[in-house]
């Protein structure tokens, strides 16, 4: 592979820019911005830069853009992406423009560059370097990048049942990866699912004067009371069954388990803290990350929280709760078991709204992909991969690959200081470099397998 590297290496400054042209368009699906342009552009590079069979495929939102580029095996790599970003804000923490994918003492800041567009464009620069080198690919490349990956994937079910023949590939290279701290590598083997929902709690028809708290119902504090029926002290999850199909961890998680390397240290003093959620360490703290289900706020609104004092009561509360799932739960059941759970403690009048349900997914440790993506990586860093089992985040993995029966492996352009979904996300060029040559590594070495 000495001579697809010394291509990259050569044509960098091309691949560079080919990714700070597609970060400098502001494809943001929660509010249909850009997002056209950004399919447009992923379109035109499948097929002007690397041959690929190109097409639109319409989806009930944004549709999916879709590229095959044939090789000379009858084994097929398939690639998970999208196009879609996250909004900006806030804009005034950013110290480079989100949008214009600068780049500062090696690395490059833009909105989308390591969520998911380095990523995208290391894979297709790898498909074009391999082809300027070697003329042929060695097996058939399929790329499956969808525009709503950061609004829940919300009609990636929809094109899964309907294009099951599109998606079809002896294994699949998703879309997320970074480097931790010390500089290994990152390689998960799978993600948790999710149970997103939105509760409502309504009182009166209008907001009132908080006078009247002694004798009308605040619905901010009734909700504070149901979300305290849910998880005790311990972060243990109280609804009934939702621990029933918790997997028990196999030899080989145990194993991965040891193995792992998570920087505790640099992460603590990443994020200003001086311990981990109940004093975890060490094997207890990696094993609840990556094998534990959760049960989180992610923001509550109700009444006045403005500036300065309003004495209101408010007549609606809302909180948004997500439930990151793992092996064998499911998120359907998790609905229904949070809706008897709140039946049984007496809130039959708070609703529930479904925002977003994922499945679980998960690869085996000795499937061939996985296998060959731990070498490659290894190769590549010089350096041991950090084998994840599962990744501690959520995406659409089932609907694509587990349930098509496809092995899926993640491995990608990132940093454990990448920042997705804040101000100044970024990746490291070298890291982006990198990448390129690891995929390309992945299409010589998994065609032989």
């Amino acid at each position: 592979m000495k001579d697809v590297y010394q291509y990259i290496e050569d044509h960098k400054d091309q691949y560079i820019e080919w990714l700070q042209e597609l970060c400098m368009i502001p494809s943001v699906a929660a509010q249909n911005r850009g997002m056209e342009e950004a399919a447009e552009h992923v379109l035109n590079d499948l097929a002007q830069k690397i041959n690929g069979e190109t097409q639109l495929v319409s989806t009930s939102g944004f549709p999916v853009v879709y590229g095959k580029v044939p090789g000379t095996r009858d084994k097929t790599l398939s690639f998970y992406n999208h196009y879609d970003v996250q909004p900006e804000d806030p804009i005034e923490l950013w110290e480079h423009p989100p949008f214009e994918a600068e780049i500062h003492d090696g690395t490059m800041y833009a909105r989308g560059v390591a969520d998911n567009k380095g990523n995208l464009m290391a894979r297709i620069a790898a498909v074009h370097a391999y082809q300027q080198v070697r003329g042929e690919l060695p097996l058939n490349i399929k790329f499956i990048v969808e525009g709503e990956e950061e609004i829940g994937s919300i009609n990636l079910d929809e094109f899964s049942e309907k294009h099951a023949d599109l998606i079809q590939a002896d294994g699949c290279i998703w879309e997320f990866g970074y480097r931790n701290a010390d500089g290994r590598q990152q390689v998960s083997l799978g993600v948790k699912g999710m149970t997103y929902v939105e509760l409502v709690c309504k009182g009166a028809n209008t907001d009132l004067h908080s006078a009247n708290a002694a004798v009308i119902e605040n619905p901010a504090w009734r909700l504070i009371w149901a979300l305290n029926t849910l998880k005790d002290e311990n972060e243990h999850v109280k609804i009934d069954g939702f621990y029933d199909r918790v997997q028990s961890l196999s030899p080989e998680d145990k194993v991965a388990i040891r193995e792992l390397i998570y920087s505790e240290k640099e992460m603590l003093e990443q994020l200003d803290l001086s311990s981990f959620l109940l004093n975890l360490e060490s094997e207890d703290l990696k094993e609840r990350l990556i094998f534990a289900p959760t049960c989180t706020i992610c923001g509550i609104e109700s009444g006045y929280t403005g500036e300065g004092a309003k004495t209101v009561l408010p007549s609606e509360a809302k909180v948004k709760l997500d439930f990151r799932l793992v092996p064998d739960q499911d998120p359907h059941e998790i609905l229904k078991a949070l809706r008897n759970h709140l039946d049984k403690h007496g809130f039959e009048d708070i609703e529930i709204h479904e925002m977003a349900m994922e499945k679980p997914g998960k690869t085996p440790y000795n499937d061939p992909l996985s296998e060959t993506v731990i070498s490659a990586a290894q190769k590549i860093s010089k350096m041991e991969p950090t084998v994840m089992p599962m990744s501690p985040g959520t995406g659409p993995m089932y609907v694509l690959c587990q349930k098509h029966g496809i092995p899926s492996v993640s491995v990608g352009v990132g940093n454990f200081q990448s920042n997705n979904h804040a101000p100044n996300e970024n990746i490291h060029i070298e890291d982006y470099i990198d990448g390129i040559k690891l995929i390309a590594t992945v299409i010589e070495d998994y065609a032989r397998k």
